[in-house]
């Protein structure tokens, strides 16, 4: 799905029509979780999610949390629903498995640290601990309860902070903002120094957590994007935000086409996206999660754009995370 575009607004008629939806949506998301009795591992559990639905930058903070732990001599494992995915019975992500049975973001994710895709999440842990994790990083499971957590993250796009302040359906919210920072031990701003600071302004109770600022930053990996002519295509929470950070580089970008988050690229859109770019004369791009969803012989045709979360102070997190003290 897209986001509507009156979630990033201020209340609206519709939202205002919708918040009775929203109401029981944010009542039956606190009935779950105030039910529930977690489980508990032998072994620290982070958790890294997000209050508001899709687009945080949250993919990069659990890359940079694998790169922070494995630094440290750990062994982290990433346990994940799978959203997107048609596996329900826990199963580790291998190279050759297809998105469309464990979902992009987890096939992505096994590139840097073994995960473990499950619908019930302890399970799922069970079995990473038994496989030889020493600690587990919980992939957007901020509203699940299904596992005692050690450390909770939630990582928030300082540049649209929690839109319209509704829950969803009337807005991008999954529960109320302060129900939801209640249960957080820290917070991840993501954007500008400019975007940060006047995100802190309109949320003052920020101040009370613990905080990080990061940015996302393009990987350097050689590639000439200055002044490339390219077509880019995106199935994210915010494609606007790859667009944006493709120009940022240089890039010549001669047309966009932005699709729902983990939209499926099938033969027909694919077909019409290559004709489009060789219309133009351009090289398609997309992001790194919309390429696990690509067809390998279409994956050596298209340029894939990679990101990474950059942390300026890692102190506070630092000493948050399992291994601080050895």
């Amino acid at each position: 799905m897209r986001a509507p575009a009156f979630w990033s607004r201020k209340p609206r008629l519709r939202a205002t029509l919708l918040a009775p939806l929203g109401a029981l949506y944010a009542f039956g998301t606190a009935r779950r979780i105030a039910r529930a009795t977690p489980v508990k591992v032998d072994v620290p559990v982070i958790s890294v999610g997000n209050i508001s639905a899709g687009g945080t930058g949250k993919t990069p903070v659990v890359i940079a949390l694998i790169e922070r732990l494995t630094a440290r001599g750990l062994s982290p494992h990433v346990i994940s629903r799978g959203y997107g995915g048609t596996q329900i019975a826990p199963h580790r992500v291998m190279p050759d498995d297809a998105a469309e049975r464990v979902g992009d973001e987890p096939l992505l994710l096994s590139a840097f640290a073994p995960v473990w895709v499950a619908r019930d999440r302890a399970a799922g842990a069970q079995k990473a601990v038994a496989a030889g994790a020493d600690c587990l990083i919980l992939d957007d499971a901020h509203q699940n309860p299904g596992l005692a957590k050690d450390l909770s993250i939630v990582v928030i796009d300082a540049g649209v902070g929690f839109g319209n302040g509704r829950v969803i359906p009337a807005g991008p919210l999954r529960e109320p903002i302060q129900k939801g920072l209640a249960r957080a031990d820290h917070v991840i701003l993501i954007g500008t120094a400019q975007a940060q600071a006047a995100c802190r302004a309109r949320y003052p109770m920020l101040a009370d957590l613990a905080q990080s600022a990061g940015a996302l930053k393009p990987l350097a990996m050689g590639m000439p994007w200055q002044g490339l002519r390219v077509m880019a295509f995106a199935g994210i929470g915010r494609p606007e935000k790859f667009f944006q950070s493709l120009h940022d580089v240089g890039a010549d970008i001669c047309a966009t086409r932005a699709f729902g988050d983990h939209a499926a690229f099938t033969p027909q859109i694919l077909s019409r996206l290559e004709a489009e770019a060789k219309s133009l004369n351009a090289q398609l791009v997309t992001t790194e999660k919309d390429a696990v969803r690509l067809p390998m012989p279409m994956r050596r045709r298209v340029l894939t754009f990679p990101v990474r979360l950059e942390i300026a102070d890692w102190s506070a997190l630092d000493a948050a995370l399992p291994g601080a003290h050895t």
